[in-house]
């Protein structure tokens, strides 16, 4: 069920797509882990591109904090698609030997650290071709990429690897919320604080 090279093959041709002005995909269904892997990706691909809005020079504060409150909504997004893949794929291990080691990154958490990297991977692809650039900048992104490329390999045999363990009963993991509060108005004092009195949690 979880190949990592077809996850990062997914990746990169939905990052491509989009970039190229294809639509994006409709809200993922849970538990159709093909459907949870895109819509996660896209959730990061709009996350990276809003992070580059907030640092754009003359931004006023009006934009820059718009564009704040799309990254937080973003980053939820983000987290409950990790929080559903790991759910999805809870299911599919079946019971998980609860003698075997612990692993202390479940496979959604790396699938989310893949996407991050075939997003790195087009970016810095580009500043390799970037004609308004020096050479001296595109010979350092060439050599980025080599790194990335390099880390993208490794983790996907680690996620690999680990799938291979969860099946055979030496290795689990556990599905970890990410117990964000930011976005909570019952948890985040700078919501709250503004709360009626008598009504804050």
């Amino acid at each position: 069920m979880l190949n990592a090279s077809q996850i990062a093959r997914l990746q990169d041709q939905a990052t491509t797509d989009w970039h190229n002005g294809a639509a994006p995909l409709p809200a993922p269904a849970a538990g159709f882990l093909d459907s949870l892997l895109l819509g996660h990706h896209r959730a990061n691909y709009d996350l990276w591109h809003e992070e580059d809005k907030a640092r754009e020079p003359g931004a006023s504060d009006a934009r820059i904090a718009e564009v704040k409150r799309n990254i937080d909504l973003l980053n939820q997004r983000r987290n409950d698609l990790v929080e559903s893949i790991d759910r999805t794929l809870l299911e599919a291990a079946g019971t998980q030997n609860p003698a075997a080691a612990l692993n202390s990154e479940s496979p959604g958490l790396m699938i989310d650290r893949l996407s991050v990297l075939a997003l790195k991977l087009y970016h810095t692809e580009e500043e390799t071709r970037r004609t308004s650039a020096t050479e001296a900048h595109r010979e350092k992104n060439r050599a980025r990429m080599a790194l990335l490329r390099e880390q993208r390999t490794d983790l996907a045999a680690c996620l690999d690897d680990l799938w291979k363990q969860v099946h055979s009963g030496t290795r689990r993991f556990k599905l970890y919320r990410q117990m964000k509060m930011y976005n909570d108005p019952e948890l985040n004092p700078a919501i709250y604080s503004h709360s009626t009195p008598g009504k804050q949690s």
